[in-house]
């Protein structure tokens, strides 16, 4: 999944006589962003208002990722700081969640003492006794995975939330055994949650006022509940759960039909897993935003198969032309892997020109990096010199900023509806949005305000952002 959002300290509403402080963190997917919101709900109920001064917190969290190397030492970096907070203030406590937790358990607690908590993706709820354990002096550690926990019971508090946009989990785990991939290892089985609570969550949003919710998961296609557990296990389900079993399609359009004036938006898609079903849904509610983030990894075939990835180059292709055909003016985003092991340079002119026949308009670029405990970890060499790495990343990026700023010159001249969401980085004299197609606009104030719908009209634009000027206000 994509990791444009960088670390930062988060912030919630406070209950009066909460006494204690929980300074968190975020680092790596939005799956981790959601549940630290899962996290900050359970421990509000255990005493802990947020804060986001590192020095008074009698609790810090990171969340943590895994995915690749330089998010693992960005935390550790942060684990650095804490520490050094917590020689002046030795009654802090400080804990790892998420994706690194199981795999760096052993050496966080006990060979390098950096941390007194240690807690597993799956094992949230356990935290107010694990609390409790370092209260009392003592290390505390779950890091057991569940093949059936998706914290669809508890209401997410929502972290630093601009009160417009949010993220809404669908389901947790991944049955995909990509090569380079560390989430079936951290995060368990596929297993999907109960499409009444995720409804529930989304009305509940609706009231309080947010306009858009982004539907999340490590694979949102393959969503499916029957009244279950495990995804794997729905042939030995019984006639009546098949016959009312809920897979994606059906999903989202309960969703779009429960609230037709809330943007929809899901990540994050696999090209194996995505139907005609899907499109075709997204076509008929217009409140589906027209925006499919479709990791590819590779344009060529003999790497594609050895990611273990379960499409080829030509059905890839295939999924382009539907989606393009279905939804003529669909927005299309990628995920590029570059230098992994036994790429050729032939390969790598394969992932050009599959860039090429898709155009995308924006993507998240990277270079191969070993992952403890994956397949490509035990079973491949990493051959690939990091500066032929390097060299091939930087031809991905440079053909992805033109064709970046091919599409967005596509919207010259053209009126687009943008919701806005907050102030410009570079002028607060304009609105930040993005329209339904996941493009970044800004325009002039005026009398307009966070969270209204506006349509504009696009005068120029970057490789990135559309720059206009509203022309009228739709109704909220």
């Amino acid at each position: 999944m994509d990791e444009k959002r960088q670390g930062q300290s988060l912030i919630i509403e406070s209950i009066k006589n909460n006494s204690k402080k929980l300074f968190i963190e975020s680092y790596g997917c939005a799956m981790n962003f959601s549940d630290s919101e899962i996290v900050a709900s359970i421990l509000l109920k255990q005493g802990f208002n947020t804060t986001k001064h590192l020095e008074e917190a009698d609790l810090v969290l990171v969340n943590t990722c895994s995915i690749r190397d330089k998010a693992e030492q960005t935390v550790r970096k942060r684990l650095e700081k804490y520490n050094a907070v917590k020689r002046i203030n030795p009654k802090m406590k400080v804990g790892v969640l998420g994706c690194m937790a199981e795999r760096l358990k052993s050496k966080f607690l006990e060979e390098e003492k950096i941390v007194d908590l240690v807690v597993g993706p799956d094992a949230y709820k356990d935290l107010p006794h694990l609390v409790a354990e370092v209260e009392e002096g003592r290390n505390a550690v779950n890091v057991v995975l569940s093949k059936d926990e998706t914290y669809g019971d508890i209401s997410p508090v929502r972290l630093n939330s601009n009160g417009i946009t949010a993220l809404v989990s669908i389901t947790r785990g991944c049955d995909n055994m990509c090569t380079f991939c560390v989430v079936p290892f951290t995060r368990g089985r596929e297993r999907s949650r109960d499409p009444q609570s995720i409804i529930e969550e989304i009305n509940d949003l609706a009231n309080k006022g947010y306009k858009e919710i982004t539907l999340l998961g490590q694979n949102v296609d393959s969503y499916l509940w029957y009244g279950g557990g495990l995804k794997k296990d729905f042939e030995k389900a019984s006639d009546m759960q098949k016959a009312t079993a809920v897979n994606f399609s059906k999903l989202l359009s309960l969703c779009a039909k429960s609230q037709p004036k809330m943007r929809i938006r899901f990540s994050t898609s696999n090209p194996q897993d995505m139907s005609l079903e899907v499109i075709r849904t997204m076509a008929k509610y217009p409140n589906i935003c027209n925006h499919i983030h479709l990791p590819v990894q590779s344009g060529s075939n003999r790497i594609l198969k050895a990611m273990n990835r379960l499409h080829t180059r030509e059905e890839y292709f295939t999924l382009i032309d539907n989606i393009r055909k279905i939804i003529p003016d669909c927005v299309i985003s990628q995920d590029l892997i570059a230098g992994f092991p036994t790429e050729t340079e032939e390969d790598h002119q394969e992932t050009l020109s599959l860039m090429n026949y898709v155009k995308y308009s924006f993507g998240y670029m990277f270079t191969y990096s070993e992952r403890p405990g994956t397949l490509a970890e035990r079973k491949l060499v990493d051959d690939v010199p990091e500066a032929v790495k390097k060299r091939r990343l930087n031809d991905i990026i440079a053909l992805q900023l033109k064709h970046s700023e091919y599409r967005t010159k596509q919207y010259l001249n053209k009126t687009v509806e943008v919701l806005i969401e907050r102030e410009s980085k570079k002028s607060n004299l304009h609105w930040s949005g993005r329209t339904q197609h996941n493009v970044v606009a800004v325009f002039p104030k005026e009398h307009y305000k966070p969270g209204d719908f506006v349509k504009i009209k696009v005068t120029n634009c970057t490789k990135a952002t559309l720059i206009g000027k509203a022309i009228n206000l739709t109704e909220n």
